[in-house]
């Protein structure tokens, strides 16, 4: 870190904010001693941007003369080096002449001004890579094969800009979601159109505007996907409400309160089916109104009698009108 380098950074003005940004980080890294070639991931890193975005700025700085940037190989392995940056405050500083390309504005071989022999890299060898001023081309971004678009078989990726890859996107103009839905599933026959349109009383050769093209086909697919009518039933539907109406309808929307109804009506029938009928009530039993004849068969018969269940009274009045003997209520215990 150079507080030189970062007073020099805050001091220039006519800059982008972000362009400034990557300019104070530049210094932030500037070595007094070695000079500043941080990575492109670093710098990306720090200034929190995408490394297409970073060399877009740095070709913008280049262009108005604040920094030049030195492209580097390793001499043995050929593999590239982080790109040295020489800052406008160095000593010796000069920035690059760049002569545009009337086609796409790139600089030409013979247009820009020679590159120093510092760090092993010559003015003819590197006059392809002078950096555009609108894209930043150039910072040492020239692959190891002849292909600048393709990656470099040295490196992880290319640095070059993927217009695929661009997160924007056009917002849609129109929702289409629930319509690529509705298609989706299988679409209503020519068939059975044919048989609605004839259950309508319409003509298929003069039809009326809303029952033309696609939209209505759709329509009428909603009624069986949506309210659960089978073909059938929207053909009986149609026949029915055309009885009650003397003119066909204008359209489709015309006959949905009618294909309401009638999906409605069959719910309603669907669980009158399911409904289990009601189980048949026992018969009540007849209420006892001769009482003495009750206890007078009771006790003629075998079945078990307790001695408090015939009082006095009973007992007078079963004797009384002959329904027993003394002897045989003697026999079942009644005094």
């Amino acid at each position: 870190m150079s507080h030189e380098a970062t007073n020099w950074a805050i001091k220039q003005r006519g800059l982008k904010p972000t362009t400034k940004i990557v300019l104070w980080h530049l210094c932030d890294r500037f070595n007094p001693d070695f000079g500043c070639f941080p990575s492109q991931d670093r710098l990306a890193h720090d200034c929190e941007i995408s490394r297409s975005t970073l060399n877009d700025h740095l070709g913008q700085l280049e262009a108005v003369g604040l920094l030049r940037r030195v492209p580097r190989l390793d001499p043995v392995t050929k593999r590239q080096l982080p790109t040295r940056y020489i800052l406008g405050f160095e000593p010796g500083f000069t920035p690059v002449a760049v002569a545009p390309c009337p086609e796409i504005g790139h600089g030409e071989d013979g247009g820009a001004e020679t590159l120093d022999d510092a760090d092993g890299c010559t003015g003819d060898a590197m006059a392809n890579d002078l950096p555009c001023p609108d894209f930043g081309h150039g910072d040492g971004t020239r692959p190891v094969s002849d292909f600048p678009a393709d990656p470099c078989p040295e490196n992880a990726e290319s640095r070059v800009r993927i217009s695929d890859t661009n997160p924007v996107r056009e917002p849609l103009s129109k929702p289409v979601k629930e319509e690529e839905g509705a298609q989706a599933r299988e679409a209503i026959s020519d068939q059975v159109f044919g048989n609605l349109l004839a259950a309508l009383g319409l003509d298929p050769d003069a039809l009326p505007g809303w029952w033309q093209g696609w939209p209505p086909r759709l329509h009428v697919q909603r009624w069986r996907d949506e309210l659960g009518l089978t073909e059938a039933e929207i053909i009986a539907a149609a026949e029915a409400s055309r009885q009650e109406h003397t003119d066909p309808p204008d359209g489709p929307k015309a006959l949905d309160r009618a294909m309401q109804r009638a999906a409605q009506r069959k719910v309603e029938d669907a669980g009158r089916k399911r409904r289990k009928p009601k189980a048949a009530l026992a018969p009540t039993a007849k209420p006892i109104t001769d009482l003495p004849a009750f206890y007078a068969d009771l006790v003629n018969s075998d079945r078990f009698l307790p001695v408090s269940a015939i009082s006095n009274t009973m007992r007078d009045a079963m004797l009384a009108r002959g329904l027993v003997t003394a002897e045989r209520l003697r026999e079942r215990g009644v005094r």
